[in-house]
């Protein structure tokens, strides 16, 4: 960073790549913002309708880099562009060049019409020029679009004592509770209505005009008016900045961060702020046992930002008690395999069971004893006994009390933070859509006209993104075929090798899991992508209808991308494979047989290695990703600064530094995967939780230390839920009910075993020689056993048919109770707790009254005044 200068442009030159002065001076860029309003002086001292505040103030602000250089006004947004000296020196004709500095003017321009101040500032180096435009939203253009986006204002502050239940059991148990801190300078909360110009006077801090507006808000109506200015032709949807961040006409757009993170030295807490705060308090590693000062994050960041880590934090601590009951049910399986007596009869049974070949003799598969694979059948054991069915139903319930949970935790969010009714009442259209939408049709709700686009329109793209979706679903399958086939040509050679035979199916299992993971990874990013396009295509009104609709799209292909090579290995592998003599092929190979100890433990293999491997990897993605970008970032930006260039870097320029911010949808749908996980296939993983807790913990952090410190501040954006993930997570609850009932009926070797203790042993002595069938004869080249109920000839047994029975019969039980329970559990469970439904009702009464107090009183002034002018008017009359 050779220079750091702010400077003045010429209007007719400003925007141009060879326009503007290198000298060291300090102005403001010409602008008037409306006819009522004073014109910004060109004398480096500020528009004089301000005023003059008291100079240390100044000074406090300006070094604090958040504000213009009058120290007055405050910066709401920034806007940022290159200028390539070298490109410059070499072709100063080009043609792209002139055409983007063709748009700034006319986008800068048009900001000037509505009313937004700039002032520029410039950092030079030896390849770039960048230009940060700071800009100023007046405060009448604030009122404007403060109550055409619904702004909430302040009616009265009122106490909101922090509520938390683990607290108050912690409490009763007279037991400190070492997850409470103390978060310095606590968020107000007040009572709020939609913002009225009109009503100025009745809303708290209507008389200081620079800190009425919350940070959050200025940047609401900055961005909005940002997304709607033109710079070129409407027709061609040339609107708006993101539009011009993609055309790389702008390298950036943000609002600042509220000064730098670092702690001081020496500090108080109450003199810290925001965003130190929120590092001190939050992001720090060692706090992965506190609670999450919500309302500061909401205060910085938004709602939406607010309730995900609400919903986060939540879900992390309903982990806790479902990991603790899953390692006791794998603890239980450790302490008690050594009285598995099949397993034992495995072990013991030396060269007693010859095995049939698990492929084609002909291409060189041998014979084996099932004592070969006596440690599978032990490890096996771990994950299918009776405990894991009791953890299957207790899990069910788990997830059912826990999103009931939630519903209360968003319903007391909501009213608290004030979105109860955002969505229905306040939420506006989306600024592309309003920019791309020719004709205009009246809201039915607000009655007022709004842009409209015609659903003739929209149904087409609609079916022409379901049609994308089930190709891109058509590829996952075809790649789940081409993962199966390298398993079955891997196990091959394995087989014919003496040494590998008994892991053979084991090392291809594992080593198709890891090529499945990678094609997992791959396409899910290609489509998130078309995906995005799609929905943009689609022309949906609101912001919250366009990110349910990219959330289904991309959510409907990941659940098809991740969870289709598991649900083969759970109800599909091994179950079509016929019998020697007379095996179904599939290509020409025969098809696919369960690995050594069974289907449950590959299926336990193939979720560890896909749940726990996406943990990593996404992760060291979060951890490594930023700071390699930021790297690049800094590289091709001349932005490699020394430690005194960067303590000398003013905020534009050292949030400048910073990666954007992607958004939540990624957050949300690697938890969503993993709720997921931890559900439909928890009988055959009880361990799933745990590991997911152990993510959570470093997520929550991860997460926060990405946006406090290595991420630009994201735009502030208000929600009333986290949308339609809620409604994913339900239905992956419902789906999780009917998968473990048919794994512990089809997959697990609970029910074949507790058929037998019925009919024949109740300590299962002799289960292992019952389940093996005798090949027929002629069908191999020696007599041969293989797993199934079948007899001599081929056909099933009679205790097939009794075990198929028992299996759809414990389907049906299984899902009707846990249903029923679960469906109790909803209608108990009530919604809205209900100390939060009465203070809602006493709201309303209070809001009544008042009115009606409001009303009265304006009936007696009306009196007052008609009797004062009767009064005036009899005096009058006489004096005459």
């Amino acid at each position: 960073m050779s220079e750091t200068s702010s400077v003045s442009m010429p209007m007719d030159t400003y925007g141009s790549i060879n326009g503007g002065s290198s000298s060291d001076r300090a102005k403001l860029m010409p602008t008037k913002s409306r006819p009522d309003e004073p014109e910004a002086c060109d004398d480096g001292v500020g528009d004089r309708g301000l005023g003059l505040l008291a100079q240390s103030r100044s000074q406090r602000r300006l070094e604090s880099g958040c504000y213009f250089a009058d120290g007055v006004r405050r910066v709401d947004f920034v806007i940022v562009w290159e200028e390539d000296l070298q490109r410059a020196d070499d072709d100063p004709e080009d043609p792209w060049e002139q055409r983007k500095a063709v748009y700034r003017r006319r986008f800068e321009g048009n900001l000037r019409k509505v009313g937004v101040q700039m002032e520029e500032e410039t950092s030079t180096s030896e390849k770039k020029k960048i230009h940060f435009i700071k800009l100023f939203v007046p405060w009448d253009v604030m009122c404007y679009y403060a109550e055409d986006l619904c702004l909430r204002a302040p009616l009265q502050a009122h106490s909101h004592p922090a509520d938390n239940w683990s607290g108050k059991v912690l409490k009763s148990l007279h037991i400190p509770n070492v997850m409470e801190q103390r978060v310095p300078n606590q968020p107000l909360d007040y009572y709020t209505c939609p913002f009225r110009k009109s009503k100025l006077s009745k809303f708290l801090g209507s008389d200081d005009q620079d800190t009425y507006f919350s940070s959050t808000q200025r940047h609401q109506v900055a961005y909005e008016i940002l997304a709607t200015q033109v710079y070129g032709k409407r027709k061609r949807a040339e609107v708006g900045i993101d539009r011009l961040l993609e055309e790389e006409v702008y390298s950036g757009a943000f609002p600042l961060h509220e000064g730098p993170y670092e702690l001081p030295k020496d500090y108080q807490p109450e003199d810290l702020n925001a965003r130190q705060i929120l590092n001190a308090y939050w992001a720090k590693w060692g706090l992965w046992y506190k609670y999450q000062p919500l309302d500061h994050i909401r205060e910085y960041y938004g709602e939406k930002i607010g309730l995900y880590f609400a919903w986060l934090g939540l879900y992390t601590a309903w982990l806790l008690p479902a990991s603790i009951v899953g390692i006791i049910v794998f603890l239980y399986g450790c302490f008690t395999f050594k009285a598995n007596v099949p397993g034992n009869e495995v072990c013991d049974s030396n060269m007693t069971y010859k095995m049939c070949p698990l492929c084609d003799e002909a291409i060189g598969c041998k014979y084996w004893y099932l004592s070969d694979i006596c440690m599978f059948m032990r490890i096996s054991y771990l994950f299918d006994h009776p405990g894991t069915v009791f953890y299957s139903v207790f899990v069910a319930f788990w997830a059912v009390t826990f999103l009931e949970n939630w519903k209360r935790k968003n319903a007391s969010l909501a009213h608290h933070w004030d979105v109860m009714d955002f969505e229905e009442d306040e939420e506006r259209p989306r600024p592309e859509y309003s920019a791309l939408c020719s004709s205009y049709e009246r809201n039915p709700v607000t009655g007022n006209l709004e842009p409209h686009f015609p659903n003739s329109l929209r149904i087409p793209r609609i079916i022409t993104g379901i049609t994308c979706i089930i190709i891109m679903m058509v590829i996952v399958v075809i790649f789940i075929i081409a993962v199966i086939i390298y398993r079955v040509l891997i196990a091959i050679p394995l087989f014919q090798n003496p040494l590998l035979r008994s892991q053979a199916s084991t090392v291809a299992s594992g080593s198709a899991a890891i090529v499945n993971l990678i094609l997992i990874m791959s396409l899910g990013k290609v489509y998130e992508k078309l995906a995005y396009k799609l929905t943009q295509w689609e022309m949906h009104r609101t912001q919250t209808e366009f990110e349910d609709q990219l959330i289904l799209k991309v959510f409907i292909f990941q659940f098809v991308n991740f969870y289709s090579s598991i649900f083969y290995i759970a109800f599909f592998k091994g179950k079509f494979t016929g019998y020697p003599g007379r095996y179904i092929k599939f290509f020409g190979l025969r098809n696919e047989e369960c690995d050594n100890g069974g289907c449950l433990i590959e299926l336990a293999q193939q979720l560890a290695v896909i749940m726990i491997g996406k943990q990593i990897i996404n992760n060291c993605q979060e951890v490594f990703l930023p700071k390699l970008f930021t790297w690049i970032h800094r590289f091709t930006k001349g932005l490699n600064w020394s430690r005194s260039q960067e303590a000398e870097a003013s905020r534009c320029q050292a949030d400048y530094q910073l990666i954007p911010y992607e958004g939540l949808f990624e957050e949300y749908l690697e938890m969503v995967l993993q709720f997921g996980f931890i559900t439909i296939f928890v009988a055959a993983f009880p361990l799933a939780p745990f590991f997911a807790l152990l993510n959570n913990w470093l997520e929550i952090r991860l997460d926060a230390s990405k946006l406090v410190c290595e991420t630009r501040r994201p735009v502030s954006e208000r929600a009333q839920d986290i949308g339609v993930w809620f409604t994913l997570l339900d239905v992956i609850v419902q789906l999780s009910v009917i998968s473990n009932a048919f794994l512990i009926a089809f997959t697990s070797e609970f029910l074949p075993k507790e058929l037998y203790k019925y009919q024949f042993d109740s300590e299962l002595h002799g289960y292992t020689n019952f389940t093996l069938a005798w090949s027929p004869a002629n069908s191999t080249a020696q007599p041969c056993r293989y797993k199934a109920f079948r007899g001599e000839d081929g056909h099933y047994t009679m205790f097939y048919w009794k075990l198929l029975a028992v299996r759809l019969a414990f389907v049906i039980v299984f899902e009707h109770v846990v249903f029923f329970i679960s469906r109790m559990l909803d209608i108990l469970i009530p919604d809205v707790p209900e100390v939060l439904q009465v203070k809602i009702k006493r709201e309303q009464y209070l809001a009544k009254q008042a009115l009606m107090d409001a009303e009265t009183l304006q009936s007696q002034r009306l009196q007052l005044q008609t009797d004062a002018e009767a009064l005036v008017g009899g005096d009058s009359v006489a004096r005459a």
